[in-house]
Parts: C-alpha cells; structure tokens; sequence
C-alpha cells in the first residue's frame, strides 16, 4: 500500500485562478488543471529564483520530489501556451504557511478543529480523507447570502 502524500506548504494562493486565451470561448476549450502546489513549485522556482533545494525546503517536500512538481507544472503550462488550452489554478494537496484555510472532511461534512494536535483525522466521524477549503462554508464566491 503506497503511503498517503504529505500535504505542499504554499505560501499564498494565486490572486488568480483561470487563464484563457482571448477571443475564443470558454465552451470551445479544452483545460489543463495545475495544482496548487505546482504553481508554488513554478513561482519559488521561475518567479523567485529559488534553488530547487531551497525552494523543496520552504514548500516542507525533498527535492526529487520537488524536481517532479515543477517538471509537471511547466510541462502542463508549456502544453497550454502552445496549445491554445484554459490553464485552471487550483486543488492538490497543500496547506497554507500563514495557518488560514479549514480543513473539511469528506465523509461527513464537518470542519476539522485547526486548534487540535491531530489534524489529519476527522474528530467527528474519525476519517482521515480531509480536503482543505479556501473560504468557509456560507462565505466562498458563488454562495448564496
């Protein structure tokens, strides 16, 4: 049984999250997902001008795996440009440095109390297939007041 994958620290997410190409619409596209943590991996690396050394050390992932991250991502990003593809921003396992975000399980729904020592399982039901969530409940885009 392969072990679970650690969760990539990532400083902030992206201000945005969708990028296409002008004039053509969305319906007519084909998309290419990048994780939250392949787009930290591509903005310590090319953006900041981290090592690949440093940059695994500050997302808390080694370097091979690191090297795996970024080689996806610029592949993905690469594949868009030249095709002509959405490029969506978004999901993957991480956590943000600064402690924000909500843990949300899901099996049962609940929120994961972030003030606990054993953040990896549910408190209420004990799963441990949690997701984080960038806005609580009531208060994401989209949700009706």
């Amino acid at each position: 049984m392969p072990r679970r994958k650690r969760r990539r620290l990532v400083t902030k997410e992206p201000h945005v999250s969708v990028y296409k190409p002008a004039g053509i619409p969305t319906r007519e596209l084909e998309e290419i997902l990048i994780t939250i943590g392949e787009f930290e991996a591509l903005r310590l690396a090319d953006f900041e001008g981290l090592s690949q050394r440093d940059a695994s050390t500050a997302m808390e992932i080694s370097q091979p795996t690191f090297n795996t991250v970024l080689s996806s991502a610029r592949h993905k990003v690469a594949s868009g440009l030249v095709q002509g593809y959405i490029l969506r921003i978004e999901g993957g396992q991480y956590r943000l440095s600064d402690g924000t975000g909500i843990l949300e399980c899901l099996d049962c729904g609940a929120s994961v109390d972030m003030s606990s020592e054993n953040k990896s399982t549910c408190q209420k039901c004990g799963s441990i297939r949690l997701r984080w969530l960038r806005w609580e409940k009531g208060k994401r885009p989209g949700d009706k007041k």
